[in-house]
């Protein structure tokens, strides 16, 4: 497992400033591109950036951002997590993930998915009622665009194609992933498209979505089409001790978390859940030793062939998220690699 990639991933969390107040989203924007920096500088493999029309986050147009962050990185790959494919048009997708890949050298990607919000239908025009229909016409018409060839298609979701051409073209194609929560249907379009599968495992223990990593690679054969290897994303934040970590992250955690719940009917979240999902589940908290151990657990555990940790959660300060990046990057993930390649080592984590 030394290929495995590791990847830092956000949702444009606005965070606080030292004095506890929230900073503008501006400024939240101007934040996380010196955190993509940093963690270019590091070595991190992969920064990706998530869509959301919400208040408390500061990125509703990923591949925007992106774009900057083409210009002043040079190495990390840079990428959506996810692009909210349903309320958007593939074409401009396209176009505007090609103009990104442009400027950075090749190094874009594109994560589609259905998002864990729905803001985006009422604010672009879509019915929820074509929640279904949205996602399964675009993502079809999208992987015939990344032929980037002429395209002929018809549907019921937007104007039909006919030998329509679509510029830019990249220099070597435009990687894309789907991400999946958790549904077997999807885990099966993506097979069905010969896409790779990116997990969001955020809750519970990993090894219960082990069965979608079957799933996937049954499809594909199936299908007959290609097995690539699985990503997972997961939260997590890394501190310079356990104690600091928790008491830290637990505050931020639970207000997205409540908030979340409240819109899908949940209870209020608890301490006691919290540090059970910290100590079995799939939240990766604690100091660079204690993260590394439990990523290195669950790489091996589930197979993948990359990790992304979900780095902001709320209203975090900037120092403290620019310390777990830094963390993550000069320690955490040189740790995970040790530990994989020292098979007793790894083990003894899955047993521990």
């Amino acid at each position: 497992m030394s290929d495995v990639a590791f990847g830092l991933d956000t949702f444009g969390d606005v965070p606080s400033d030292d004095t506890g107040a929230h900073v503008s989203h501006a400024r939240s924007i101007r934040q996380l591109v010196d955190e993509a920096v940093l963690a270019d500088e590091l070595g991190v493999d992969v920064f990706t950036v998530g869509e959301h029309h919400r208040p408390e986050y500061s990125v509703s147009s990923p591949e925007t951002v992106l774009a900057g962050l083409a210009t002043v990185t040079k190495r990390i790959r840079l990428g959506s997590g996810v692009t909210v494919l349903s309320s958007d048009d593939p074409v401009r997708v396209f176009q505007r993930f090609a103009t990104v890949d442009a400027l950075s050298g090749g190094r874009a990607e594109v994560i589609l998915g259905r998002g864990s919000f729905t803001e985006s239908f009422p604010l672009f025009g879509y019915d929820m009622a074509d929640y279904e229909v949205l996602f399964e016409e675009k993502i079809e018409l999208f992987s015939r665009l990344l032929k980037e060839e002429p395209v002929t298609w018809s549907g019921t979701t937007r104007a039909s194609l006919t030998d329509a051409d679509v510029f830019p073209k990249t220099e070597h194609g435009l990687k894309t992933w789907v991400g999946v929560g958790g549904s077997p249907q999807s885990v099966v379009r993506t097979a069905k498209y010969g896409f790779p599968l990116m997990l969001a495992i955020i809750g519970g223990q990993p090894e219960r979505f082990a069965p979608y990593l079957d799933l996937y690679r049954r499809a594909t054969e199936e299908f007959g089409t290609t097995s690539h290897p699985v990503g997972m994303h997961s939260p997590g934040f890394v501190a310079d001790t356990d104690e600091e970590a928790l008491e830290a992250w637990y505050p931020q955690f639970k207000v997205v978390r409540d908030r979340i719940g409240a819109l899908r009917g949940w209870p209020p979240v608890t301490r006691a859940e919290f540090d059970r999902e910290v100590r079995s589940g799939s939240m990766y908290v604690g100091s660079a030793e204690t993260v590394a151990q439990k990523i290195a657990r669950s790489i091996h555990t589930m197979g993948v062939g990359r990790f992304d940790l979900v780095y902001t959660s709320g209203a975090q300060s900037i120092s403290s998220r620019l310390r777990s990046v830094e963390l993550y990057g000069s320690t955490v993930i040189p740790r995970v690699r040790e530990l994989l390649a020292d098979k007793p080592a790894t083990q003894a984590a899955v047993n521990a």
